[in-house]
């Protein structure tokens, strides 16, 4: 996960299972219109839309807000380069998941044949 450098100055994030995008504009020091087309350019981030077409945003969005914040505004990335980054990540992600899950599939076959061996 990408760490932004200044992201210990903006508040920390309550225990709470939602965040309107007031709250989150106050938690990433943005502007609500930038949260609203930041949705529009980061496929990752999706907020939950319920009465009205308010959005909801859970706390793994909030983290996201706040590394494409620091990604922007910090680090001077462009919002393709941002978009590029934060999808390499997620590919990284992805690929240490598939990687774990390999490791406990071999792992289980080795210990069934070291079962079959001790026999």
């Amino acid at each position: 996960m990408l760490e932004p450098t200044n992201n210990n100055e903006l508040p920390p994030i309550p225990g709470k299972r939602y965040f309107t995008i007031g709250e989150v504009s106050e938690l990433c020091n943005v502007k609500p219109h930038v949260l609203r087309y930041w949705e529009q350019e980061f496929p990752q981030l999706k907020p939950v839309k319920r009465r009205g077409n308010r959005r909801y945003y859970q706390r793994q969005d909030v983290i996201m807000i706040r590394q494409i914040r620091a990604l922007l505004y910090e680090q001077g990335y462009t919002i393709g380069g941002a978009r590029l980054q934060l999808s390499e990540s997620d590919e990284n992600k992805e690929s240490q998941k598939n990687s774990k899950e390999t490791l406990h599939e071999i792992r289980v076959e080795l210990e069934e044949i070291r079962d079959l061996l001790s026999c």
